[in-house]
């Protein structure tokens, strides 16, 4: 027997079970309406749905907090607490408002409509589609789930130009790139009629969607997004004072193991989660999203003993993020055998962005934003075209074209210029939108603090605080 033919009964065996603990209809239902959309909910995936939803909100606060803490200097601890503790509050407050709506609507294939601005017409009756015919979520669930990507990926960002920008610029950056950038790219990713409804709309889905880029859990709308726009941001704004003359070494490893650690804890539920589902294909996102990470700590370890005869714990952890970042688009796509290779694969090329490309052309990306989250999700996006294929394993896709949905006949080399082209137009549109928005910011209130200000640290000059007071 196949690889595929396995997959394709391993599936039908999962479909089929659902179906079995679902009312018992005479078969799937095309198209339901609300009241029967009601009797396809299982508590079991609004419970993990939930969960999920807070270990994503851990990434942010505080585990991606006290990761860039610990890596800037002493006077600029607190700021980046700020920073980060307050895109998050200000981004769950613009999905509510326009976000959600913007990213998950009808109205063309790059960005939805304002149909559900404010939360118009959502609901605790309502409900969101998952990847399965006939299983549904409480639409607030779904809400929820995808205001914590909302929340992080601007957060990302930040790390690239860590310990000089100005606060105020920051926040309206924020709002402004979560709107022409974020919104749209998780509408031409993400959005779709759902499974129930395609076949009779077979238009109604983003940009990528509908060109058949695989993203499981956001390898192109978070970690390429911002990433691109990490690097855009640290070239405009310019080089840290005394940048690369003066040591600027991490002030706290151990706040910066303490937050990778629990991003890794909280990546479980940003890629799991993204099933949207607790069955078998959420087991195969988590095992994939242990074991990649696990690969890319020891891959970047062995790197550093080889180059420079001794691995640090920065280097582990950098290793182990530039994992989560690789198999994030893979995650529910991958076996775990071929995420070990792609966690073992993605540090060295991170490694070379980090140790070398950067010095080369002289940016100064504070934390490596751009050297790990761009490149590592390119890496992981351009492997998922890969490690998907049922050949090595993978999961393959599902065809929603056709009711049921049923498992779609793979063409690795085609999908991977699918997924190329996801990264390009990623690319293209953060990348250019992104200075755009820069530039606009730079020349109404400005980006940059004033010298005295930066060389003070921002902790004092733009909050009036310091985090130590010892």
């Amino acid at each position: 027997m196949t690889v595929s033919k396995k997959l394709c009964g391993a599936m039908g065996a999962i479909a089929a079970s659902l179906f079995a603990a679902a009312p018992a209809f005479a078969g799937p239902i095309k198209a339901p309406t609300v009241e029967q959309m009601a009797t396809m909910v299982n508590k079991g995936d609004v419970a993990w749905m939930l969960v999920s939803s807070v270990l994503v909100l851990m990434m942010s606060v505080p585990a991606l907090a006290l990761f860039y803490g610990g890596l800037v200097r002493t006077k600029n601890m607190l700021s980046v607490l700020m920073q980060v503790f307050m895109i998050v509050s200000v981004a769950a407050l613009v999905w509510c408002c326009w976000g959600y709506s913007m990213a998950f609507t009808s109205n063309n294939v790059f960005v939805g409509g304002f149909s559900k601005a404010f939360l118009m017409g959502v609901s605790g009756t309502t409900y969101a589609a998952t990847f399965s015919n006939n299983v549904y979520l409480p639409e607030f669930v779904f809400v929820i789930f995808q205001m914590t990507f909302a929340c992080i990926t601007p957060a990302l960002i930040v790390g690239a130009f860590a310990e000089r920008v100005k606060f105020s610029a920051l926040m309206v950056f924020v709002v402004a790139w979560l709107t022409v950038i974020y919104f749209p790219i998780a509408h031409m990713v993400w959005y779709w009629a759902g499974p129930d409804f395609l076949p009779d709309a077979p238009t109604d889905y983003g940009f990528l969607w509908g060109m058949g880029a695989l993203d499981f859990a956001g390898g192109t709308v978070v970690h390429i997004n911002a990433g691109i726009a990490g690097l855009v941001g640290c070239i405009m704004i310019g080089k840290r004072i005394g940048y690369p003359k003066e040591p600027m070494a991490p002030h706290s490893l151990t706040m910066t193991m303490i937050g990778a650690s629990l991003l890794w804890v909280g990546w479980f539920g940003f890629n799991a989660g993204s099933n949207l589902e607790a069955n078998g294909v959420t087991a195969v996102a988590f095992i994939n999203t242990f074991v990649a990470t696990a690969a890319a700590a020891v891959s970047w370890a062995l790197i550093e003993q080889f180059h420079h005869g001794k691995p640090s714990l920065l280097g582990a952890v950098t290793g182990a993020v530039a994992g989560l970042v690789a198999i994030t688009p893979a995650s529910g796509y991958a076996a775990p055998m071929t995420s070990i290779v792609l966690g073992f694969i993605v540090s060295p090329i991170c490694y070379l962005f980090v140790a070398s490309v950067k010095q080369k052309f002289g940016y100064d990306d504070s934390l490596d934003v751009f050297g790990v989250h761009c490149v590592g999700g390119i890496v992981g996006a351009i492997g998922t075209g890969i490690v998907a294929d049922p050949a090595l394993g993978g999961q393959g896709f599902f065809d929603y074209t056709v009711f049921p949905a049923g498992v779609g006949v793979y063409d690795m080399g085609a999908q991977i210029i699918t997924q190329i082209k996801a990264v390009v137009l990623t690319l293209v549109w953060s990348g250019v939108g992104s200075a755009i928005l820069f530039f606009i910011i730079d020349k109404t209130i400005g980006l940059r603090p004033t010298a005295d200000a930066e060389q003070e640290g921002l902790d004092l000059s733009s909050h009036g605080e310091r985090a130590y007071n010892y």
